[in-house]
């Protein structure tokens, strides 16, 4: 138990886990905003107060400027000491209001007030002073010193009606920033506790759905845990995602797959069984009843013998059959390729086999549309061309014929086998590689067989990554085609033959 736990908490740590990187997905989601979102809340309260607190300043200091410009304060000897004391104290008031300080200076860049009182008398030149002068006022804001400052001009109208005015002198102000550092402080300290309340709801929001997302799969799980524990066989079905449908019904494939296997080597078992056992009864009956005949004549013996060989030979080949088989059906199947001449090949096996199609008047007919040279295992070619064509003439008709056509294209050769012969019904062809199956039982009896033979067909063309059609109208007759590459191309063979299985 502590072991799974270890195990999933090691997952989730190391994101290998689907639950973890749903929980990380809605943490983001539900964490980054929120910073974002006190972020920009917090840089728009501070660029918002620093406006209207430079607006409002700017707005007092204009009016003071009307002041100074009405009362002459830059010229001492037309100015009222009363007027003077007066503004001096407007100054006062807005340095005292606002912490800062406020420079009054005239148009020849010397100061004439100053509520520091440090620099009163000295000339002063500074570019914002000199562009204010010139009608630029401007503003400027130190974060990092904590202050704002910014120039306001002193203008003089001159009583004109054209409008016309003149910059008689400048407002150097600077102004302290706590009272906004203080507010921003304390919306930052509530917005602080509020991203912790969130962020608490968000985890135990990101722990609930990463759990209730992913139980679909838990159950997928669960389901495959109990196959392949052999408490069922029966296909899952979770159709709570797409995704999960895909899963199971690639999962219910496979199971169908296996269970199609199990019933095919339970069957084939059956069928070897029987196969192996026919003709060992067929012996044993035919040598109780030579026991039981205690003067039997010589040609009773010998004809009871004779049966006895055919049964020994029939059981003789269904074992080589079955071993030939049992190699072919190995996951990994060396292939001996050579470059050959499938002409010549076709030929030669054709030449073998003729003297059985005489015995039932089967006329035999190649026809090659042109010289074939292909990489092939030799042994095996042989194999597949012998079945096909010894199939067509021992299911034929008397009199009948069997065409064996050859030709090529620039990447595949084909090698086709028709017949005249009985035919096979529409609802057996899918069955006619399965092995000892047979169409007709009782006939095939009569001609011989094993019923492995387009089994063994089958097997040997896929290894060399070809394929095998056959088309067939009951009682017309059959064609074959076989379809082979012209240059083999090594790889895993085993693998190639199990893929090829699966397409057909």
């Amino acid at each position: 138990m502590l072991a799974k736990i270890w195990g999933e908490l090691k997952n989730f740590i190391s994101l290998r886990s689907l639950q973890a990187r749903i929980f990380i997905i809605i943490l983001a989601v539900g964490v980054i905003p929120g910073v974002l979102m006190r972020y920009g809340i917090l840089t728009n309260y501070e660029e918002r107060s620093v406006e209207q607190r430079v607006a409002t300043v700017q707005n007092q200091l204009l009016i003071v400027g009307n002041h100074l410009v009405s009362n002459n304060y830059f010229n001492t000897d037309k100015a009222d000491e009363q007027s003077r004391a007066v503004i001096n104290a407007e100054l006062e008031m807005i340095s005292n209001l606002y912490e800062g300080r406020v420079m009054v200076i005239n148009s020849a860049l010397k100061v004439v007030k100053d509520t520091y009182g440090i620099s009163e008398g000295k000339t002063i030149i500074s570019e914002e002073v000199i562009r204010c002068l010139r009608g630029e006022s401007m503003s400027h804001y130190d974060k990092d010193h904590g202050y704002i400052e910014m120039t306001t001009p002193i203008v003089n109208n001159n009583g004109s009606e054209d409008g016309s005015s003149t910059i008689v002198g400048v407002m150097l102000t600077s102004i302290s920033n706590d009272a906004i550092v203080s507010t921003m402080e304390v919306l930052s300290r509530k917005a602080m506790i509020l991203e912790y309340l969130m962020l608490v709801g968000i985890v135990a929001l990101a722990i609930i759905l990463s759990r209730v997302l992913i139980r679909p799969f838990n159950r997928v799980t669960e389901a495959i845990n109990e196959v392949k524990a052999g408490y069922s066989d029966e296909a899952i079905s979770v159709p709570d995602y797409v995704e999960t449908v895909h899963i199971v019904d690639a999962f219910n494939q496979v199971l169908r797959r296996m269970k199609a296997l199990d019933d095919s080597r339970q069957e084939f078992v059956a069928n070897v069984s029987h196969e192996l056992k026919t003709p060992m009864t067929s012996i044993k009956v035919l040598a109780d009843s030579l026991l039981a005949q205690d003067n039997a004549p010589a040609e009773l013996y010998r004809e009871f013998m004779e049966d006895i060989v055919s049964e020994i030979d029939r059981e003789n080949q269904i074992i080589t059959d079955l071993l030939a088989l049992v190699k072919m059906d190995k996951k990994v199947q060396e292939l001996n390729i050579v470059s050959l001449n499938i002409n010549d090949l076709t030929e030669l096996i054709l030449k073998r086999l003729r003297p059985i199609a005489r015995k039932k008047d089967v006329e035999v007919v190649f026809e090659s549309m042109r010289p074939v040279v292909a990489e092939v295992d030799e042994v095996k070619m042989t194999l597949i061309m012998t079945n096909l064509v010894e199939n067509a003439i021992k299911y034929n008709k008397e009199h009948g014929w069997v065409k064996v056509e050859l030709d090529a294209d620039h990447q595949y050769f084909t090698f086709c086998v028709s017949d005249s012969g009985m035919g096979i019904p529409e609802e057996s062809l899918p069955h006619i590689y399965e092995r000892f199956f047979r169409v007709d039982k009782s006939h095939s009896r009569e001609i011989g067989g094993t019923g492995l033979g387009l089994a063994i067909t089958k097997n040997a063309v896929l290894m060399h990554r070809g394929s095998i059609t056959v088309t067939s109208v009951e009682g017309e007759g059959t064609s074959f085609t076989v379809r082979i590459p012209l240059t083999y191309i090594a790889g895993n063979n085993g693998q190639s033959v199990q893929k090829r299985e699966e397409l057909q």
